[in-house]
This record gives structure tokens, sequence and C-alpha cells, in this order.
């Protein structure tokens, strides 16, 4: 069952130690190699599989025009990892930063596919921490998962 989500934002919460190669395969397939790599997904049914696989390791959330805007214009790179230019966005076929952060967000583009963009963010940990557990579920006072808050997590991690 596919909701109305056009795109999914996805960020790792926990670290490389102690994962399952199974865990780690599938997270190496949504591009988070690291902790607080956040990356943009579009909603799928297999992408949704792939979430629910690694809900112990990773949040995520239906992505937004402005936070994926606000992504984009802090954390987004180019390879060599240089900020995105306005020529860049040219290239791409996009007018502003704007027009993109919507396509994003409505699941008509998709990251990986947009060379020479970097498919990922780098996040840091969020500023004031994260107020709730990131051992647990977020149905169980925890961040993992499918969590509503995690856009006011990653604002505070841009």
């Amino acid at each position: 069952m596919r909701g109305m989500a056009g795109a999914y934002l996805v960020v790792r919460i926990k670290g490389q130690a102690d994962v399952p190669h199974w865990a780690t395969t599938t997270m190496s397939l949504l591009r988070l190699d690291k902790k607080y790599r956040a990356t943009i997904l579009q909603a799928k049914d297999n992408t949704l599989g792939m979430l629910n696989k690694v809900k112990h390791y990773v949040s995520w959330i239906e992505l937004d025009a402005s936070l994926a805007k606000d992504l984009l214009d802090k954390k987004g790179r180019k390879s060599g990892y240089q900020k995105i230019s306005p020529e860049d966005l040219k290239e791409l076929g996009f007018n502003s930063i704007d027009e993109l952060a919507a396509a994003l967000a409505e699941g008509k583009a998709n990251l990986s596919k947009l060379k020479p963009l970097k498919p990922w963010f780098a996040l840091a940990p969020p500023k004031h921490g994260f107020k709730r557990s990131t051992k647990r579920l977020y149905g169980q006072k925890g961040v993992l998962g499918l969590n509503k808050e995690l856009d006011s997590i990653v604002r505070r991690m841009i």
C-alpha cells in the first residue's frame, strides 16, 4: 500500500558497530553508510519494506518541500564535496533550489539520478541532543522508525 507520500527523508541514527550484515547491506543500498547520514527516497512499495527491515537503525518521515530546501541549501553537496551552485541546478534542468526541493518532495526527482550531486546529506548530531531514546522505536518513546518529530530533529542537525 502506498500512501500520499512522494518521498521519505531517512536518517541513520545508529552507528556501524554490532549491526547484522543484512541490515548493513540494506542500509548501504539506501546509501546510509554512516551515522547521521540522511537521504531522500522515492516512496515505492519496496522502499517501505526496506525501511521497516532496518527500522531499529534508522528514522524516517514524509518529506516536505521546505525541509528538502533547507537540506539542499545547507547540506547538499556535489562530487568533490563542494556546495551546489545555481549553474549545477541549471544543468540538471531546475531553475532554483526551491524547484528541485519540490520535485524531490513530490518524488518526481531522485537524488541518486541527479549527477553530480551526492545521493546523501552528512548531518551533525542534533543540537541539544535527542529528546527521546535513540534505542527505541518512535511508538515506544524513542526516535527510531517512522518518526513524526524527525522534522524538528533534522532541522537541529543541519
